[in-house]
């Protein structure tokens, strides 16, 4: 018995299975780490190409007032990709650049930031109220420049991902600014109201 245990000491078959077995786990998770990373970057390059395109499509005259098949052009791509991929599409119209994303202006008369105590405010949209962001309603007018956003999630396509601390649902965002081409006149609004408190 004891030949036996003398004989094993200097016995190397089998190390390779060993040293496999203890790296195999690390290596795995690795793989997949990178091919979810290469996965969810691609995705991105995809979703930003097809938002671009759809963009440049749409400021012509012709495509002006089809935000659906913008929509389309844009879903299709991404399902190209992942055809289980949900997809949101929001847009907001302003009159030109400067006011992407900007509140109505209102004449601060008691100094305290806030549009209330009936101060007069300059209704850009003609809603009747003061808003945050000045967006327009249609998005589809002559010279408007618009906000174009698409938000796709999807599950994680390598499921491991989750036991080393990922959500299972991957969230990409993109977004491009784009101008209506000049078919028309723009409608621009002079409207103005009081703020309420």
């Amino acid at each position: 018995m004891f030949a036996r245990i003398k004989n094993l000491h200097g016995d190397e078959r089998g190390v390779t299975l060993v040293e496999f077995a203890l790296i195999a786990p690390v290596l795995i998770v690795t793989i997949m780490g990178v091919f979810d990373f290469a996965l969810n970057f691609y995705m991105k390059s995809v979703l930003e190409g097809a938002v671009q395109r759809a963009a440049r499509d749409s400021t012509v005259e012709q495509y002006a007032n089809s935000p659906g098949g913008r929509d389309a052009q844009v879903t299709s791509a991404v399902h190209s990709v992942l055809p289980s991929a949900q997809l949101v599409f929001t847009r907001a119209a302003y009159t030109n650049y400067a006011d992407v994303g900007q509140a109505e202006e209102f004449t601060d008369t008691n100094g305290d930031g806030t549009c209330n105590n009936n101060e007069p405010f300059e209704d850009i949209n003609s809603n009747g109220i003061w808003d945050q962001d000045r967006a327009l309603d249609a998005t589809s007018g002559a010279r408007d420049t618009v906000l174009y956003t698409v938000e796709v999630t999807y599950e994680r396509k390598f499921p491991l991902a989750s036991l080393i601390g990922f959500e299972d649902q991957v969230y990409l965002r993109a977004a491009t600014v784009l101008r209506n081409q000049p078919y028309n006149t723009q409608d621009v609004s002079n409207a103005t109201g009081n703020c309420t408190i």
